[in-house]
């Protein structure tokens, strides 16, 4: 019966503590993950009736009673174990990058490929996306920008897909292909300037994904993939940080003219004194709240996309860790 209730609550913790190492990273703080290892539910019930009386003799003066009563105990006793996330496979997976085909793929389930593919590569072809490697802030190059915009409306009406071929080997490889075949001429517009953008051969309709920094051969499209700790920076770089905390040198600098001010993110960390009503996710960090607007989906996609890349990453480790079990009352 109170099935719902625990995976409600697992799913808001596990939000909050997403959010709260994203925001730890903007202050060049360490994140930390705790998973829940196990919920084991212990009820109780007693009950008990009880029957007493008295009977009288005819010159008693306290007469005849009969009295009855009754008692039920109910307990409910969970019992949660938690598991500190470590580990060299953790720690791997934190930093490896994610497998490019995996990103593509969830192109073919649905997510839109601008916002997708800004959230997980650095680059394609050597085109640069938005980034925060070494500590320093860079936007993204227009070209990256405007190839994603296309991608997006490509997508739309169809005519971008993917699969996995074998070759002699054994060995799985992604490619990515354009159609031709019942497309509009606009979408066939669309799609040279994508390869125009991104340096593809004009005349190729499949290109293999290979996972590289700078630009490969003719026939492949070089995918330049973020690790889950570079996906996450990335998404910390739209936090809004406290004055106090960047005069003071706490926090990261943001983007240049990338105040709340003046900027036109889709995707906004608020940050505020007091704890906000009814937010998506909220936590408290350094005497101040971090949260994301119920209303605001775009931060609440991008939130739910980071969760669910832990799950493709190779995150999870066989070590014997030392468990901690907190019984709850």
């Amino acid at each position: 019966m109170d099935r719902f209730d625990y995976s409600t609550a697992i799913a808001d913790s596990w939000k909050q503590q997403t959010l709260l190492n994203i925001v730890k990273l903007r202050y060049m703080d360490l994140p930390v993950f705790v998973d829940v290892a196990s919920i084991v539910s212990g009820y109780s019930m007693q009950t008990g009736v009880s029957v007493n009386g008295t009977l009288s003799s005819e010159r008693a003066m306290q007469g005849n009673y009969v009295a009855a009563g009754g008692q039920a105990i109910y307990t409910d006793r969970p019992t949660i174990t938690y598991v500190p996330m470590t580990g060299e496979k953790f720690l791997r997976g934190l930093v490896t990058p994610i497998d490019p085909k995996n990103i593509f793929f969830m192109l073919q389930s649905g997510y839109p490929a601008d916002f997708l593919l800004g959230l997980t590569v650095e680059s394609l072809n050597g085109v640069r996306n938005r980034s925060t490697v070494a500590g320093a802030m860079r936007e993204a190059d227009p070209d990256f920008v405007r190839a994603l915009e296309l991608m997006r409306e490509v997508q739309a009406a169809g005519a971008i897909g993917m699969r996995v071929e074998e070759d002699k080997a054994k060995s799985k490889t992604a490619v990515l292909f354009f159609r031709r075949d019942d497309v509009s001429a606009d979408i066939v517009e669309k799609t040279a300037e994508i390869r125009r953008l991104l340096k593809l051969a004009a005349d190729q309709q499949k290109f293999v994904l290979a996972y590289s920094p700078v630009r490969g051969a003719e026939s492949e499209l070089a995918v330049n993939s973020r690790s889950m700790l570079q996906i996450m920076a990335a998404f910390a770089s739209y936090l809004d940080v406290p004055e106090a905390h960047l005069k003071d040198h706490s926090a990261v600098p943001a983007f240049e003219n990338s105040t709340p001010e003046n900027r036109s993110d889709k995707v906004r960390i608020h940050c505020g004194k007091d704890k906000p009503a009814g937010a998506f996710a909220a936590v408290r960090y350094r005497d101040h709240w971090f949260w994301i607007d119920q209303g605001d989906w775009r931060t609440k996609r991008a939130l739910t996309a980071v969760m669910f890349f832990f799950t493709l990453g190779e995150t999870a480790g066989n070590e014997n860790l030392p468990l901690i079990t907190i019984p709850a009352q």
